[in-house]
Formats: structure tokens, sequence, C-alpha cells
């Protein structure tokens, strides 16, 4: 892990709330950008209404080949917090893995475009993405899947340290040491790709619920609901969020309390995951 990851993880943590901490959370959109800028991304913001004010998705696109499929791969995580909480794993975690795997990509080929994004308001029932998705459906444009980072950060060896949501129709190991991946039906297909890209670094643990989820809330509760919404095929990757930290949405949720190994090994698995499916021909 490098000291620029560091940086990032420090400079991401604070409460970044509509309400209690609008300056927060505008600047942070403004950090995300310029680092978005600096690793080479073509940066562009989408400007959406909600609750009665003006908000920003911000969106860093790898830079276009001639010949390169038209159809993004979507990464993305939300950069807004809880009242109340710093949220270093919910989600400076994730926007760190975001600003790392687009500085890996600076110097690489791909065959389709990259689209890093990170939402705002998915503490407000996914306004921000919902927005997105809503415009990206409008628009008719495609999107070859997306992989949303939900809290990727807090990881323990601990038995017990992991509890299993309710009615999840899978075995859920005791330890909290893995990543969870979330796909719906339409996104089977990505789910698995996503698993066998990223098994090799960090132990995975899929699900592809039924529908879109309805069955099971707790598998609905970040940004890739709203491209099962639109449908696009979209998975989230999580370390389980509040059925593994104690200090979710609280805080407590500090960079102290994350486990750097196990946040440095989901960047690689990350990255593993995206370049295979970039480099992916586009099928006809």
């Amino acid at each position: 892990m490098t000291d620029e990851f560091l940086t990032h993880l420090a400079a991401l943590t604070r409460e970044r709330h509509p309400d209690t901490s609008p300056i927060a959370l505008r600047e942070t959109a403004s950090y995300l950008s310029q680092q978005f800028t600096r690793v080479g991304l073509d940066v562009s913001t989408h400007r959406f209404e909600a609750l009665g004010q003006t908000y920003d998705n911000v969106i860093g696109t790898t830079p276009v080949e001639n010949g390169t499929a038209t159809a993004p791969l979507i990464l993305a995580a939300h950069y807004d917090t809880v009242e109340g909480s710093p949220g270093a794993d919910d989600n400076a975690s994730a926007l760190t893995v975001l600003i790392e795997v687009a500085r890996r990509l600076q110097q690489t080929a791909l065959t389709r475009p990259v689209q890093f994004v990170a939402f705002c308001l998915e503490e407000e029932d996914l306004l921000g993405s919902r927005a997105y998705a809503s415009h990206l459906a409008k628009t008719g444009q495609s999107v070859y899947g997306a992989i949303v980072l939900e809290c990727v950060g807090y990881a323990s060896d601990q038995e017990g340290s992991q509890r299993t949501p309710s009615g999840i129709p899978v075995a859920v190991p005791s330890v909290g040491n893995f990543l969870a991946l979330i796909g719906n039906q339409a996104s089977a297909a990505l789910t698995a790709a996503l698993s066998q890209a990223m098994a090799p670094t960090i132990p995975v643990v899929p699900l592809v619920v039924p529908g879109n989820g309805e069955q099971l809330p707790d598998t609905r509760r970040s940004d890739h609901t709203a491209f099962w919404e639109q449908g696009f095929a979209a998975v989230m990757v999580t370390d389980t969020a509040n059925f593994r930290n104690p200090h979710y949405h609280r805080s407590t949720d500090t960079v102290d309390t994350l486990n750097l190994k196990f946040l440095a090994s989901v960047a690689d698995a990350v990255t593993n995951a995206v370049l295979a499916l970039a480099a992916t021909p586009e099928r006809s």
C-alpha cells in the first residue's frame, strides 16, 4: 500500500452530509474531480436536482481509443455519509480504491472505456445513482456493466466476526475476511466474471438474487440497485457493512478501525476485475 493510498483515505474520511456538512460534501466532490484529472481521466459531472438543491455525481472516463467499444464498464462508489459519521469504511474505503484503480490503468490500453463514477446522496435513498441511471436509460445509452463498491475496508480474522443477513440462500462464512458480490438475475454473468477475476486475490462470496432483490432488502442497499431498476447489469462489492463492522454509520467509523492489508487486497482484486472486463471484446 502506497503513501498516496493512505493520503486519499485520510483526506476523504470526514462527515460528508448534505444538511450537516454541505461544504465538506462539495469539497469531496472537488477532491475526487482533481484526483481523477491527475490520473489522466476525462472528468465531467452529472448534475441533478434533489432535496431542493443541486448536487453532482463526479465522472472520470478513460480516454477512448479508435475502435474502442462504446458501452462503458462503470466502477462506482458513493461519496456522501450519514449524519455524524466520518465514513472511513462507508465509503472512503471504496473511493480510495476507485482512485487507485484509475491510477493503475493510466498506461493500460483498454478495449472499452471505463467510467469511474462517484455518486452523491446514496445515503438519501440512492438519489444520485437513481438520477444517473435514469439519465442513461432515457438517453438510450448502453452500459457493459456496473461494479459498485460499498464499504470495502473492514475485515476480521476472528471466528464469529461475520453475521448472515436474514434469508440469504448461500453459505456465509462466520469469519469476516471476504468480499460479498451481489448481483441480480440479469447480472449473473457479470457476477460470475467478477468472482473469477477477484477470487485468486481475495476470498469472495457471490450471490445472485431473484428479480431485483425485492425479497432480500439487505441486498438492495447501495447504488447497484439504481442500475438494476433500469435494466442494467450491476454488482455490489462489499464487506457486508453492519453485518461485520460494528462502527457502521457511527462516529467511530474511522481510518484506524480499517484493515489496511485487506483494503490493499481489494484494490488489487478490483483492478484485476476491471482489466479482465475492459479487455473483453464486445459481442454482437
